[in-house]
């Protein structure tokens, strides 16, 4: 087994432990594998009654993927970033309709991969730390492990708003939008594990509920989303921006300060992302809103395996993550400049579906 992930099991508790904190937790194909294969075996088995899955170290539940491996597969034109996808989403839909209590620790940096391992689950529990995002339009991407599908769940405009600049929440903000469904202050999960692991449970929420009963807590509320937040609830990507435009040129007042800065940080966020990988993710949140789980998987398989033949990944990856200048090249110098057939030809289906571990 490898030593990037650990499995211990406490009383009637499972525990899945994320072990490569210098990485921030960043997720191999073999993690998935693992925990895949004891996943489904600790769902057929009686003494197992719930599992709790973690990130070691205490900056990060998990940052993602290992996106040097998928930037060096996609230059390669290989079959290891196909490989990883293939076993991620399967592994993100046995977590969707997994049948016992499945209990998320994400505190600290929980963005990419690390999202898709936690809010498809039954519990997710936010700390002190806790930092959500998926920056996937960032490196020339998409918002995948299932993010096309629970991204649009969360409101038409707070979906499009996450999924296309990318922007971070806290704490506050990742309870206030359903992503964390519980708070439990950092200090206070070390004892909640131990709790859990000395209850008698059963594989049914009930016994959960009554340990989290102990320790959860009442979260601050957020600041509330300026009026500004309406430009993202639009039918097009070019209403999203003229509307965002519009807020940010309005002539200053007392009263719409706070929406022409807003506006204008989002519209900053937006011209930094490589507009074809805008484009594209915001079709795919519009398709995800109307499918069921495993029909967003599909076309998430379809979107990445096509997106290793989109210059702008590699591109994206190189300049955030190998050489660091933060300077990507896009392909396109503005979502005006799109060939809306590169759009579509981002959909084109595979010869093999994504298969699913029935």
């Amino acid at each position: 087994m490898t030593n990037q992930i650990q499995f211990e099991v406490f009383g009637n508790l499972g525990v899945v432990t994320l072990n490569r904190p210098k990485a921030l937790n960043a997720l191999t194909t073999e993690m998935c594998a693992a925990m895949t294969k004891v996943m489904l075996a600790w769902e057929d088995d009686d003494r197992i009654g719930a599992v709790l899955v973690e990130g070691a170290g205490e900056r990060a539940f998990c940052a993602g993927g290992d996106i040097i491996m998928l930037h060096d597969s996609a230059k390669a034109g290989d079959g290891r970033a196909e490989e990883f996808w293939r076993t991620e989403y399967a592994l993100n839909e046995l977590i969707y309709r997994y049948k016992k209590p499945y209990i998320a620790m994400i505190d600290g940096i929980v963005m990419g991969g690390g999202v898709g391992l936690s809010v498809h689950g039954r519990l997710r529990v936010a700390g002190d730390n806790t930092l959500f995002a998926m920056p996937e339009t960032g490196i020339g991407y998409f918002p995948d492990v299932g993010g096309t599908y629970f991204l649009p769940r969360l409101g038409k405009d707070i979906g499009n708003w996450l999924g296309l600049t990318g922007a971070r929440l806290k704490t506050a903000q990742t309870c206030a939008f359903g992503i964390a469904n519980v708070y439990i202050p950092s200090d206070k999960h070390e004892a909640f594990k131990t709790a859990l692991g000395k209850a008698e449970l059963n594989g049914l929420d009930g016994p959960v509920m009554e340990v989290l009963k102990s320790f959860v807590k009442r979260p601050d509320m957020p600041a509330p989303l300026p009026q500004a937040i309406d430009a993202f609830d639009k039918d097009t990507l070019p209403e999203i921006y003229a509307s965002l435009r519009s807020y940010a040129n309005a002539k200053p007042n007392k009263s719409n300060a706070e929406n022409i800065a807003w506006a204008s940080k989002q519209l900053s966020f937006l011209e930094s992302k490589s507009p074809l990988a805008v484009y594209i993710t915001f079709e795919a949140l519009r398709r995800g809103g109307k499918f069921k789980f495993r029909e967003a998987m599909r076309q998430e398989l379809d979107l990445s395996l096509n997106f290793t033949s989109i210059p702008d990944f590699v591109e994206g990856v190189r300049a955030a993550v190998i050489d660091k200048d933060r300077n990507p090249k896009w392909a396109a110098a503005s979502i005006a400049d799109v060939n809306l057939d590169d759009v579509r030809a981002a959909f084109r289906q595979t010869q093999k579906e994504l298969e699913f571990l029935d």
